[in-house]
């Protein structure tokens, strides 16, 4: 049956989901429609852009200069589509597309280019990704496997699986960090070069790219490399592909080194400031709070405009329980910068350690609108928690819940602690059955992370006559945390007819030390 269901979904969505690229004009299985690919870059791109250090606002002109030659190269593509370019507060030298068009490249990449040719060869890449619908293609291939698995579930409902069927959260982060196959990377290479000459630029600037990132890549990758190289592989293959295209097409077009290095000038001239922030960063994940301090000021002596500097001091303020002066520091980044969720979340935490409540309550939630955390639903949850607002803090307590890390079983605490009472068949596992001389057993596991006892359950069963009857028990003992335990019920002389139609529910229980 599973099988027959499997073939059945599969084919049904190859009939309905055949597309012709509009890059390659070959035919493609595509069960992404244009009106979704739009939708997910518009929704996704805000967050992706605030989870890699949002936007470098420093110099506005070069942000400006990036999207001029980004757009000539859009104008020149076989699919018109919302672009967008921005540039990435982010020292990793990276770039990435979004369905939909929407295009980021981190000012790390931009200081190791070293022309507008090189610039275009990127951005045109990174075009025909979205041009060509590959971050789709490898949605559609994550829908497949959704379909096989949501015909699994439907053929065995009591399984597992149901969950598995369901799209997760952080949608945008998993298109970042996906691999583009080969064929994807060569078509982006192929038409990203014709698209350059349809630009006005020289294509010998994707052959020129190409070898910087073999050069870089021979340079033993650090870890800050190695998302370049996972969704970009460097290869002399690729240098070599595009030699031959080269060969091929026009080379009069523009190369522009003059010109982009008075570009990236600003960017050249402030880069040890960013390299000390780097440093700063990682001394403070080292509880180095003093020479992150020392670091941050260092930068911001090289290049006060920069938020980030101030949050560095900040953060390393707050390790040191310097609240008031931390808080300074969050106002000046905000002030510079006032469309970065970290700047908001750690003031919110800031003021939440002043026991300023409104202040905190309203800095994490402007968090929440830029990038949803876990760590500001977690404040938030111990925010309403502290003002009686219960019901409030359970919501926020949920979002987090889920996490595996250590926030996240202790908001699961957090959650059970106010929750159990009310709802404790959301918590606890009852099934019943015959236990010794034929008496009804109910056996309550619990998953939790505390001992629970206090137990009530509520037993319906048809009596002799087939009508439902009602019975309450109260349960003596507790059932440990991560174990099951068998209760006797009280009930016996049930025919099996009885103990099939039986059902019943956890109406009561509560937390023990």
């Amino acid at each position: 049956m599973l099988k027959r269901i499997f073939v059945t979904l599969t084919l049904s969505a190859t009939i309905m989901g055949c597309a012709t690229n509009p890059v390659t004009g070959k035919n493609e299985l595509m069960l992404v429609s244009e009106q979704q690919e739009l939708s997910i870059g518009a929704q996704q791109y805000l967050p992706a852009r605030q989870s890699q250090g949002g936007d470098y606002v420093v110099d506005l002109a070069l942000s400006a200069y990036v999207s001029e030659v980004g757009n000539k190269l859009a104008a020149a593509s076989d699919r018109k589509l919302p672009y967008e370019f921005k540039v990435l507060n982010n020292s990793v030298p990276n770039a990435w597309a979004l369905p939909g068009g929407k295009i980021s490249i981190n000012r790390g990449l931009l200081i190791n280019l070293h022309s507008e040719a090189e610039l275009a060869a990127v951005l045109g890449h990174e075009i025909v990704h979205a041009a060509a619908k590959h971050g789709a293609k490898q949605m559609s291939k994550g829908m497949l496997l959704q379909t096989a698995v949501l015909a699994t579930a439907v053929s065995t409902q009591n399984s597992d699986y149901g969950g598995l069927a369901q799209l997760g959260a952080g949608l945008g982060a998993q298109l970042l960090t996906q691999k583009f196959g080969r064929d994807a990377e060569r078509e982006s290479d192929y038409y990203g070069m014709q698209y350059m000459v349809k630009a006005g630029y020289n294509p010998q600037g994707a052959v020129d790219l190409q070898r910087t990132f073999v050069k870089m890549q021979a340079g033993q990758p650090t870890d800050a490399l190695n998302a370049l190289f996972a969704s970009h592989p460097a290869s002399e293959e690729r240098v070599q592909n595009n030699l031959r295209l080269l060969a091929t097409l026009p080379q009069d077009g523009i190369l522009g080194k003059e010109r982009y290095q008075k570009k990236i000038a600003h960017l050249i001239k402030t880069k040890p400031a960013y390299d000390a922030y780097d440093k700063g960063r990682e001394a403070l994940g080292k509880h180095r709070y003093s020479a992150a301090k020392r670091y941050a000021l260092q930068a911001i002596a090289l290049e006060p405009k920069e938020a980030l500097f101030y949050s560095l001091s900040g953060d390393a303020l707050v390790k040191q329980t310097q609240f008031q002066g931390a808080r300074q520091q969050y106002d000046k980044a905000i002030k510079l910068n006032p469309d970065f969720f970290y700047f908001y979340l750690q003031r919110g935490l800031t003021n939440q350690a002043l026991q300023l409540n409104n202040q905190a309550e309203a800095d994490l939630k402007k968090s929440l609108k830029l990038l949803p955390t876990g760590n500001a639903y977690y404040a938030l949850g111990n925010l309403a928690e502290r003002s009686g607002n219960f019901e409030q803090a359970k919501s926020y307590y949920t979002k987090v819940a889920n996490n595996k890390d250590a926030m996240g079983k202790d908001a699961f605490t957090k959650l059970l602690t106010l929750d159990l009472g009310q709802n404790p068949s959301k918590y606890l596992q009852v099934r019943f059955g015959k236990g010794k001389m034929g008496r009804i057993v109910a056996e309550i596991g619990n998953p939790t992370p505390k001992n629970i006892g206090g137990l009530q359950v509520l037993i319906q069963v048809a009596d002799a006559s087939g009508r439902p009857q009602q019975i309450q028990r109260s349960l003596r003992g507790s059932v440990a945390s991560g174990k099951k335990r068998v209760f006797d019920l009280g009930l016996q002389g049930l025919t099996d007819q009885q103990l099939q139609s039986l059902k019943g529910k956890i109406t009561a229980a509560s937390l023990v030390n």
